[in-house]
């Protein structure tokens, strides 16, 4: 098969189809001519039979060897010949021509004294034809058993058959080519579809947005082809749209702060300040520098979820002792908002997170409670099923109308001039470090706030 790789297919599928046919028309061909040249033997079996028996009536009737006496022949004259032999070889009756010559031999007569014989001769003098011969046992008057013998040409088989093997050596390869021009033809039919698709994928391009690929007619596996490429172009569009709303958003996010930098060092750099405006010049950098840092590393995060290799190292936690840890870290900030963060976990509830990730995730959404809501934080852990849920609720206004079907959409911000603090990644990484625990993440009005929670596996142990 490897000479041919570099072949269209239509010219492989024809190859294939012409080869198959071929063993096909081998194999009917041979089945025929065997079949024909039974049908024939048994014709001619059936022809001496019929033969022997009738002499063997005439043998019964006038005893052998009165036959010629009588005038009357063992066989008619288009029948060929018959002969009677005594079981010690002796000639005792025989058609013109064949005089005193023993068809049979010594083991062929002993053989035919105990049952029917059938035997093929080539031409002898007297006879140009190859023959066949059926010699069977006859009771004669006296008691005596005799062999008679009945033979014909096989010239008539031998040309029917060869007859018959010209014409299937003329129409094998005949019906092989007939057969191959059509298998070509229906293969080229069937790949038109394949290459009209193929010259609309090779124009499809990023530029060109929402061409399709040609779908033939029918439901055939052709058609279902076309339409899983089709919809593997909307995924791979719908993919390139979002890198760019990415890649949009990422740079309108990392130019604020830088822009804020470079402002705050040119105006420090102008002309000579006293300490204290340095000192607020410099605290100004540093904290775009924080903003800056903390968008890096959040853009790391969701690259390498979108690579599938956020590393996650699942353990037992218990979700009372996470809680704790985020309240902990939160404490004095919410403190010094004038606000309070409570916690609220069932016991012996343990979820099987990376602790640093799932810190990471209730930090994100502490942190969003703290900068957009109102009032008391509530952290909260249950059960149910044989998932752990893990709240983060407020007593703020809430999200917009319409916002919390994109909350966790990547640079999705509530507020649509991007004036407010953040870049709209928080509860999209929320999203990432759930999903890489097989978990999923959820937000939700509620009367007095806002809830934010995580869906992630608990420990079934416990």
């Amino acid at each position: 098969m490897r000479p041919l790789a570099g072949l269209p297919i239509r010219v492989r599928l024809t190859v294939a189809f012409a080869a198959a046919m071929a063993l096909v028309l081998a194999a009917s061909g041979l089945f025929l001519y065997v079949r024909v040249g039974a049908a024939l033997d048994r014709t001619i079996r059936q022809g001496l039979a019929g033969r022997a028996d009738d002499i063997a009536a005439l043998v019964r009737e006038a005893g052998p060897g009165l036959a010629q006496a009588q005038g009357r022949p063992l066989v008619e004259r288009d029948e060929n010949f018959a002969q009677v032999l005594a079981p010690n070889g002796a000639v005792l009756d025989s058609t013109p021509g064949l005089s005193e010559r023993q068809l049979l031999t010594g083991e062929e007569l002993a053989r035919a004294t105990q049952g029917t014989v059938m035997v093929d001769r080539p031409p002898f003098p007297g006879a140009d034809d190859p023959l066949r011969l059926l010699a069977t046992a006859v009771p004669a008057a006296g008691g005596r058993t005799v062999v008679v013998v009945v033979g014909t040409s096989t010239e008539e088989r031998a040309e029917a058959l060869e007859s018959l093997l010209g014409q299937l050596l003329l129409g094998g390869p005949l019906t092989l080519v007939a057969a191959s021009l059509l298998g070509y033809l229906l293969a080229a039919a069937a790949l038109r579809p394949v290459e009209s698709m193929r010259r609309e994928a090779e124009a499809v391009s990023a530029a060109e947005p929402g061409r399709r690929l040609p779908l033939p007619a029918g439901d055939d596996e052709i058609s279902r082809l076309g339409t899983t490429l089709n919809t593997m172009l909307d995924r791979l569009e719908a993919a390139l749209a979002q890198e760019r709303r990415f890649v949009s958003d990422a740079s309108h996010e990392l130019r604020t702060p830088l822009a804020s930098l470079r402002t705050e060092l040119e105006l420090a750099l102008r002309r000579p300040r006293p300490a204290a405006e340095l000192r607020a010049a410099l605290a100004s950098a540093a904290e775009e520098t924080e903003r800056l840092s903390q968008v890096a590393d959040d853009l790391l995060v969701l690259a390498r979820a979108d690579g599938g290799r956020l590393p996650v190292n699942p353990e037992p936690v218990p979700a009372a002792q996470l809680l704790a840890e985020v309240t902990e870290r939160f404490g004095a900030e919410a403190a010094q908002a004038g606000r309070a963060i409570d916690l609220q976990a069932e016991d012996r509830l343990e979820v099987v997170v990376d602790r640093l990730r799932a810190s990471q995730a209730l930090g994100n959404l502490v942190d969003n409670a703290l900068r957009h809501g109102r009032g008391r934080i509530r952290l909260v852990a249950r059960r149910v099923d044989d998932r752990a849920e893990l709240h983060v609720q407020d007593e703020g206004p809430g999200f917009p109308e319409g916002f919390v079907g994109r909350a966790f959409d990547r640079f999705s911000r509530a507020d649509p001039a991007r004036q407010g603090p953040g870049a709209g990644l928080g509860l999209a990484i929320v999203a990432v470090i759930a999903d890489a625990h097989g978990g999923s993440a959820h937000a939700a009005n509620r009367n007095g706030g806002a809830d934010v929670w995580l869906e992630l596996p608990a420990d079934t142990a416990r």
